[in-house]
């Protein structure tokens, strides 16, 4: 693996932690993270704890007190602020900007957590951002692009190719987000969104088929965050509403979010280990409207099965923290998973240690979500039901080609393998 010597970049040792507290338009500082071997540990600065309106970055983890605090093992960074660094995508974009490293040789990089947070955007989601500077807060900003210039950036990134320089700021937001696919941060019109790319390797409409699935999830009741879609460089691209961001007179507020990851403490590898029952224990002791938000929490765990997104990871699961509770963000990553068999499981635990994607087994853990049996079937059938009677429309609405529906349909989109075993069968019109 390369590091970053070896690379010739400099290897942080320290990085401040700045925050924007609820309703405010500027951030104050927080705290330092203080890397020890591979431990990172924080310690909140004097100042902010003085403050009366200071909040705990996200408690239990990082409660207010004096002193360094060293994350619970395995972890070798607190959660919260793991939260605040880029994933997959925005890694590729910082390794492509300060190595130049194409291809495979891109994917051996191993910098240190905080190389990756001191070179992305500042326009991350959620309420942190890291600096080198306790004393001036500097965003790493860069003007807006064109959603073609982004596209044209993207695929260098991709390619493993170096981003030219006319690109290279054009894309330097991306960093500032997670997820493997190409994608970017926008505002227009005084809204913020995530651009979601098209990439050169996909082999059906996977943005169409993004945007289907997010406006089939609205249509039957689920909150989600709006989407639209529309074109760059001839390529679908999806724009994704930031709920994170509220524009107040001349600036932005922030609000403070928490990964899925984060609230059942796993790290990376133990992703894995994911389950939605324990999610929904968290939510039944430490959420706003607990009872509400079990019901929409199990009626998107089954949504997910239904539509074949297997992708629901810890990551794509989040709570806004607003220093004393949370509450479970707008849905905002439901993609259809291409399947090479009928059997598949969904990343998180759906009962137990069972991640089938079986409605059966979400039938099962109805009791978990404070819901009866008749709540949980009820819930299954009307989706069922709603997904055949939308179908059309919402396809005719994204422009969905007739291959690419037949794709979907019945792979994808309702499988039989998700009834497997369902005590109700499967729903009239299959």
């Amino acid at each position: 693996m390369t590091s970053e010597a070896e690379a010739g970049v400099p290897a942080a040792k320290e990085a401040f932690v700045w925050i924007w507290l609820p309703g405010a338009l500027d951030p104050v500082i927080a705290g330092r993270i203080e890397r020890d071997g591979n431990t990172h540990i924080f310690t909140y600065g004097r100042s902010y704890l003085n403050r009366d309106d200071a909040i705990p970055i996200y408690s239990p983890e990082l409660d207010l007190k004096r002193g360094p605090i060293a994350p619970d093992l395995p972890l070798d960074m607190a959660g919260c602020l793991r939260d605040g660094a880029p994933d997959a995508w925005g890694r590729r974009v910082i390794i492509n900007r300060l190595t130049g490293l194409q291809g495979d040789a891109a994917n051996d990089v191993d910098f240190d957590e905080l190389t990756f947070m001191l070179n992305s955007g500042s326009d991350r989601i959620g309420a942190l951002d890291f600096q080198r500077s306790a004393e001036t807060y500097e965003p790493r900003e860069q003007e807006n692009a064109t959603l073609e210039e982004l596209q044209d950036a993207a695929g260098h990134v991709e390619r493993g190719e170096p981003i030219p320089a006319g690109l290279e700021k054009a894309l330097f937001h991306g960093s500032s987000i997670g997820g493997a696919r190409p994608k970017a941060l926008i505002e227009n019109g005084g809204t913020k969104f995530i651009a979601k790319f098209s990439a050169t390797n996909d082999t059906y409409a996977v943005v169409k088929s993004e945007f289907v699935a997010m406006r089939l999830a609205e249509r039957i009741g689920l909150d989600v965050a709006p989407v639209t879609l529309t074109e760059a460089n001839g390529k679908d691209v999806l724009l994704v509403q930031r709920f994170d961001r509220a524009k107040v007179g001349g600036g932005w507020t922030r609000k403070a979010m928490v990964s899925a990851l984060t609230m059942q403490g796993l790290t990376e590898l133990q992703a894995h280990y994911g389950s939605y029952v324990e999610l929904a224990q968290i939510v039944r002791a430490r959420f706003v409207e607990p009872r509400e938000t079990l019901r929409e929490l199990f009626a998107r765990m089954t949504f997910n099965i239904l539509v074949g997104n297997t992708d629901d990871h810890a990551r794509n699961h989040a709570a806004l923290w607003d220093g004393k509770a949370l509450a479970l963000t707008p849905a905002y990553d439901i993609c259809p998973q291409a399947r090479n068999g009928r059997e598949v499981n969904q990343a998180m635990a759906v009962i137990g240690q069972d991640r089938r994607s079986l409605l059966e087994n979400c039938r099962l853990s109805a009791p978990s979500f404070l819901l009866s049996d008749a709540n949980a079937r009820t819930i299954i059938n009307e989706q069922a039901g709603a997904i055949i009677a939308n179908w059309g429309e919402v396809c005719d609405e994204a422009g969905l080609a007739q291959i690419d529906r037949a794709f979907l349909w019945r792979r994808q989109i309702l499988n039989d393998y998700a009834f497997e075993g369902y005590v109700d069968g499967t729903p009239a019109g299959l």
